[in-house]
Formats: structure tokens, sequence, C-alpha cells
């Protein structure tokens, strides 16, 4: 495993991010990750030279499960060896029913849940905090306001944001820089090879000012791994997968991951594993580890160390500048016309 800077900051991390999205989870009458689970998980990232941990409030039922089951387990390990973060932003279910101050990214909201995120992970003190959507009722002033006070008291040190238009980027890096707050550093987009939205203006915005970009879902849920086939020629959302598979259980997998797009690029996926000796889901966690207009660290998840493994192994992977392309240019249909869903 080796390690690289954060964007713009000085923090190094692992050029693999482990999340932890599926610690406490609950899909109907199943538990995805339990407590003992995720322990073992966390002690093979750990094994395998991550250090870089993602996790947010409401992960798991009830919400701040996956925080907790990290706490107990950071109790055994040297805090300073780790780089972690949370979001803010849902309602978070530990509040009962959510009043009108219970969700979003007011002063309130945001000073409400710090606290009990830090307490759930034993810490005092977050390496990144990620605002986890943008929020149309409250001023980006008054969010990054707060933000800046965390950060000023020592209860975060970097700023992060998750899943918003290139446009509401723009403007809270403007409103940092005019009023000379913290502004975000790092970024964690939905972003993978077959992504059947174009989020090109997002990240050009990365890279002019040396954001950071972890993407999450590299695997499109699973379906960039190969295990899933096309089960329609004239419709890209008819998906045959192994039982037990994510599509089984996921009313919104066909609309959401699978797509005209998304097939053309796991085919030329496909073609460069076999090429290079890799698994497919090695190749599209590498494709995205190489992007070289910004520092991308994809977020991995698992749901036993096999998978962990596998996942891992696309740091040994190395594609060339053709394999690269390639991937890239099976998203489109004709010149720069993208392919749609």
């Amino acid at each position: 495993m080796e390690y690289r800077t954060l964007g713009s900051t000085g923090t190094k991390v692992s050029e693999l991010c482990f999340g932890t999205w599926r610690f406490g989870k609950r899909t109907g009458d199943v538990l995805e990750t339990d407590r003992a689970e995720a322990h073992e998980l966390l002690d093979a990232a750990w094994e395998r030279g991550i250090n870089f941990i993602d996790s947010a409030n409401v992960y798991g039922n009830p919400n701040g499960t996956s925080e907790e089951y990290i706490g107990d387990w950071l109790s055994d390990h040297d805090r300073e060896d780790f780089v972690l973060t949370s979001k803010v932003y849902f309602p978070f279910d530990g509040w009962g029913e959510p009043g009108p101050n219970g969700s979003g990214l007011s002063r309130t909201h945001i000073r409400n849940q710090i606290d009990g995120t830090l307490d759930r992970l034993g810490t005092d003190y977050l390496d990144l905090y990620y605002i986890h959507r943008w929020d149309e009722e409250t001023p980006i002033e008054e969010t990054l306001d707060a933000l800046n006070g965390l950060v000023e008291e020592g209860k975060v040190n970097y700023l992060g944001a998750s899943t918003m238009a290139a446009w509401q980027l723009t403007k809270a890096l403007w409103k940092s820089d005019v009023h000379d707050w913290e502004r975000f550093e790092v970024t964690q987009p939905l972003h993978h090879a077959g992504y059947y939205e174009d989020v090109a203006d997002y990240l050009d915005v990365c890279a002019d000012q040396d954001l950071a970009v972890c993407p999450y879902s590299p695997l499109a849920g699973g379906f960039l791994t190969g295990k899933y086939e096309r089960a329609d020629s004239d419709d890209p959302q008819a998906v045959a997968g192994p039982d037990g598979s994510r599509a089984d259980f996921d009313d919104v997998f066909g609309d959401y991951y699978a797509s005209e797009r998304g097939w053309k690029v796991l085919d030329a996926i496909r073609e460069v594993a076999d090429e290079v000796d890799a698994t497919p889901a090695q190749v599209s966690i590498r494709w995205l580890m190489d992007h070289d207009d910004f520092t991308c660290v994809p977020i991995i998840g698992a749901r036993t160390t096999e998978q962990l493994d596998e996942n891992v192994g696309a740091c040994d992977v190395d594609l060339t500048d053709e394999q690269w392309d390639r991937i890239t240019d099976a998203r489109y249909r004709d010149g720069d016309t993208l392919w749609g869903h």
C-alpha cells in the first residue's frame, strides 16, 4: 500500500479509503455487517495498510451504529495512525422524530451532531468532516461559518463536500475565500467509469482547485465487478445476477447503476482485465486511482475479507495509457457524444 497527499493538505492517506456504510445496516431482515464482522474487516483493512476510514452519523440501523463499531475497534489502536471521516446533513434517528432543526446544514444541526459523532468514535477530533448533501434552505455562509468554527476549536481538521453540483462547489469555495474560512479540501462524488451521468464539470473544479476526490460506489454497487449480465439486449436496465446479489434486494439497482453506457464500459473493462490478468473490479478501481488531474482515492466497501483482498489488489494493477483511454472512450457513442441511460 502506498500513500498519497490528500489534495492540497499535508495529510497522507492510503491509496484506498475503507467505507463503512454497511456496518450495522439492515436491508429488510438482513443485517449486512454486524459488530464482529465489522471489526474483522477493520483489522484486515489496517493489516493491508489502509489508514483512511469513511463513515457518517447516519450509517447503520439505528443511525450511529457504524461510528460506534469503529469507535469500539479504535479503542485498541493508536488514534493518530488513522484518518477518520464522518458526515452531517440527514436526520439522525437517535433523536427520535426529527423536528424542524433535525436535519440540514444549519449551525444548530451541525452543532447538535458533531459531539455525538465524536463520542461514538471515541475521539476528540475528526480528520475530515463532510457535508453529506447541499442544503437548499440554509445559506452556505452559515454552514461554512459553523464548520470553520469546528476547525478553530480543534474538533475537525479538514472539511469535505459530498454530492453536489459543480456550481454549488464553486460557490462554496468562493465564499470561503472571500470570508477567509476553511474551505472544502476533499470531495466525495458518485463517480465510476460507467456512471450514467456526466460529472466532468464537477471534476474540472476539483482539478482546478487541487481538491482530493474520494468517489463512493466505485464499482457501481457491484455492477462493474462483472458478476451481472445483460438480460435483454433492448433494455439496459434488465439485469441478471447471482442469487443473493444486490440486484436481488435493491429495487433501484437497475435504475441507478445499469445503463447503456455502463454495459459498454463493462465490456471494455472485462477486455482490459483479461489483458492485465486482473478482475474487472480491480481494473475499475485502478481506472479511478489513475486519474492524473487530481488526487483520486476511491472508497471501497466489502462484506468479506476476500472481497477486501480483491479490491486492495487494484493497487498492484498497472494500466497503460491506451488501456485507460479505451475504458474512458467506451463511454462515448460517436466522437464526443456520451451513451445515454
